[in-house]
Order: structure tokens, then C-alpha cells, then sequence
């Protein structure tokens, strides 16, 4: 039976002074589930998701193939107007076939923005996807961009809006098999844990510890959701920043090295005992 929550007052001061001197917005939520311990730290502030909206996405697509709308290895034809940047599936040939499982895969591990808007349409458009969110109850995070009506909210969030909160919610929603149904959810999960963008918070978890992530990035912005499966207990974590400062693209942008520190303060904080740092040199590999 998972503990009910209650709040982390030793982990919740070290995360304050974490973020104590942070130029710009930040809010963080963590979640021990096999404790119930939390921390919530600015955790129902809005922010903006940039790609973090990748797994609204998702679970939107998958809901379409549950229902038989759409299937998995269904073979998609891209077309050049589909194109909106230069990543994997926009550079791709006008005409050529991919299956639709690869288009999700690309969306989640290396983050192809061509290839999530054409999932975002696929699944029914923003629209679509915001009212799974909220049947399921994620009141908070929504698909902006794209989206009919909400032209106001994506000049203010981006492509989407979430909070610290309700993101780690979704990815444990996914996690305990509740998101559209428990083959779906694990399918997602499976696909959250193929990370190629891993020089942020996962820099700072022992390469041997499962995890599921995503994250996002735009200049006055960086944010990551993460759930690790750490051996005295499974916990989730999103940091989320916003008005930063420091815009430059640049591995020591302050919003990343917050990422990077909240993860570090984490794993140190439950696996005490463990003796793992990362490799001297890891940096050469951001």
C-alpha cells in the first residue's frame, strides 16, 4: 500500500537553499512514493513546458490507438509541409514512410519537434489532448500551441503550460499503469526511458539506475521531469524554471546546473550510502 504524502522538512530546506539564489522563477515537487514524503516548492506555479508538453502528447496519441483510431505500427507518409525544423523527422525526404511507433520514439528520446507536431495533429490537435488531461484530472497542464482559443496562453507559456506538480503526477500516472490503460502506459514508460538527452539531471544518477525523463528547454526556461527507480524506494522529481536570467546556451546556463544540482541533492539525500559520483571529465560529453 503506497504511504499517504506528508511533508520532507529536512529535504525541503536543502531544496530551498538550493534555489536560494537562483536569478529567476523556479519551482520544484518531489515525491518518495514508497514513504510518501514530498517536498513542494513554488509546485502549482505555472511554467512554461516547452518540450516537457511531449508527454501530454503521448498519452493524447496513445489514447487515439486504444480506441482504435490509430494504430502503432501504422506506416506514416511525410510530407514537406509537415516540416518545421531540421531535426530527424524534418529532414526527411517528401514521400518517404516511417512507421508511427518511430515518429513517438523520436518525440521522446531525442525530443524531434517535426515529428511531435505531427503526433500533437495526430492525435486529435491540442483540443484533443487537453481534454484527456483534464478527464484524468491534470487540470493545470495544457497543449497551447496550435490550439484554438488559447492563442493568448502560448504567447505567455509556449507550446504548453504545466506545474512542477501536476507533471511528476502525470509521469507517476504513467508509471502505475493508470494513463489510458496499463499496456498503453507501460509502452509510454518504455518510451520515456530512452533518453539521448542525458547531460542534465541524469548526469548526477549512477547510469545503472532505471529512469524515465523528459525534458525542456527555451531561453528563459529550463525544465525536467524524472522518475527513478533508486533502490530504497522510487521517486519522482520535476524542476521547472522560468524568467532566467541567463539565456545562453551554454552547458553552465544557471537554469541547467539547477537541474543537474537538484538531481545530485536527490540521489545523495536517499541512497546515502551510496559511494557513486560521476566520472572525473563527465563534462566533455555535455
Amino acid at each position: 500500500m503506497q504511504a499517504q504524502p506528508s511533508t520532507d522538512a529536512r529535504l525541503e530546506r536543502k531544496l530551498r537553499v538550493a534555489l536560494a539564489n537562483f536569478q529567476g522563477d523556479a519551482g520544484v515537487y518531489v515525491h518518495h512514493l514508497r514513504t510518501g514524503k514530498t517536498v513542494a516548492i513554488n509546485a502549482d506555479t505555472l511554467f512554461p513546458t516547452a518540450s516537457t508538453i511531449k508527454i501530454p502528447i503521448q498519452c493524447g496519441l496513445f489514447d487515439k490507438i486504444q480506441k482504435g483510431e490509430l494504430t502503432y505500427g501504422q506506416e506514416l507518409v511525410y510530407h514537406d509541409s509537415l516540416h518545421y525544423d531540421d531535426g530527424i523527422v524534418g529532414s526527411l525526404r517528401n514521400g518517404a514512410k516511417i512507421p508511427l511507433s518511430e515518429v513517438v520514439m523520436l518525440m521522446e528520446s531525442v525530443s524531434d519537434n517535426t515529428g511531435s507536431l505531427w503526433c500533437q495533429a495526430l492525435a486529435g490537435g491540442g483540443e484533443a489532448i487537453n481534454q484527456w488531461l483534464e478527464t484524468n484530472g491534470f487540470h493545470q497542464t495544457r497543449v497551447n500551441s496550435r490550439t484554438p482559443g488559447r492563442e493568448a496562453a502560448r504567447s505567455r507559456y509556449g507550446w504548453g503550460q504545466t506545474t512542477p506538480r501536476e507533471l511528476a503526477g502525470l509521469m507517476t500516472y504513467i508509471r502505475q499503469g493508470r494513463a489510458v490503460s496499463p499496456a498503453a502506459s507501460e509502452e509510454m514508460y518504455r518510451n520515456l526511458g530512452r533518453q539521448y538527452w542525458d547531460n542534465d539531471g541524469l548526469s548526477q544518477i549512477p547510469p545503472e539506475i532505471k529512469t524515465a525523463t523528459k525534458n525542456g528547454a527555451v531561453n528563459q526556461s529550463r525544465s525536467e521531469v524524472v522518475f527513478v527507480h533508486a533502490p530504497h524506494g522510487e521517486y519522482v522529481y520535476c524542476v521547472m524554471t522560468k524568467n532566467q536570467k541567463d539565456i545562453r546556451w551554454e552547458r553552465d546556463n544557471e537554469g541547467s546546473a539547477l537541474l543537474r544540482n537538484v538531481s545530485a541533492l536527490l540521489w545523495q539525500y536517499f541512497e546515502p550510502k551510496s559511494t557513486w559520483k560521476p566520472a572525473e571529465g563527465y563534462e566533455k560529453w555535455y
